[in-house]
């Protein structure tokens, strides 16, 4: 469940300076951004920002770009970054269909996707982050070697995305329909707030990795 408006959340968004404010304005150069020449990891849809903050302790010689289209959730993540600055971390509140004005073709190494917005309707099948449509987008700003990483609790967007990959022309490279009982594909997981949730009501957690 996403939080409540939290009034003036987009002005503390705007004056802070981890996110990002123009990022149409900085394609192409997002090195100069973390002042290195690091690969670049993206997690699209990063809520409160635990995982993404977590692998850039774990990982200083990784750029990360989180990315979250509702400004009360981001500010949790900016006020997070307050108490335990990260240099190698940004964030941007953008909608994730521009994605493609904010990046250059094979800028971005590894993308991932955590718990997103399942969008059950059928005919809001191509809103859905592992749609074939977000598919060609991430073409686009993926590295040629680049990966995608999907987890979700809901058996329905897992199914649908399996069949995306596909049909988007993608290879799936590995997946599980029971991460944490998968001793290969869990090694190393950094869980977020919702899978750390999901998991404790017994909800078994999905997986797939795909490349090109």
């Amino acid at each position: 469940m996403r939080l409540r408006n939290i009034p003036g959340s987009r002005e503390a968004i705007a004056e802070n300076s981890w996110c990002i404010q123009d990022p149409e304005q900085i394609k192409g150069n997002w090195h100069e951004v973390f002042k290195n020449d690091h690969p670049i990891h993206l997690e699209i849809g990063m809520g409160k920002g635990k995982f993404l903050m977590t692998l850039a302790q774990q990982n200083p010689q990784i750029n990360y770009i989180g990315i979250e289209k509702y400004s009360s959730v981001l500010l949790r993540g900016l006020q997070k970054m307050e108490e335990e600055p990260l240099e190698n971390i940004r964030f941007i509140r953008m909608d994730a269909e521009t994605i493609c004005n904010v990046f250059q073709e094979g800028e971005v190494d590894k993308i991932y996707l955590n718990f997103s917005d399942p969008w059950p309707k059928d005919r809001h099948a191509k809103r859905r982050l592992t749609s074939r449509q977000f598919f060609a987008r991430y073409h686009l700003i993926l590295k040629k070697e680049g990966l995608v990483e999907f987890k979700t609790d809901n058996q329905d967007l897992f199914d649908f995305s399996l069949e995306e990959v596909e049909k988007a022309g993608w290879k799936l490279e590995a997946s599980t329909r029971d991460l944490h009982h998968d001793d290969n594909m869990n090694q190393g997981n950094v869980m977020t707030e919702y899978e750390e949730r999901f998991s404790s009501m017994g909800n078994p957690i999905y997986k797939l990795i795909a490349s090109r």
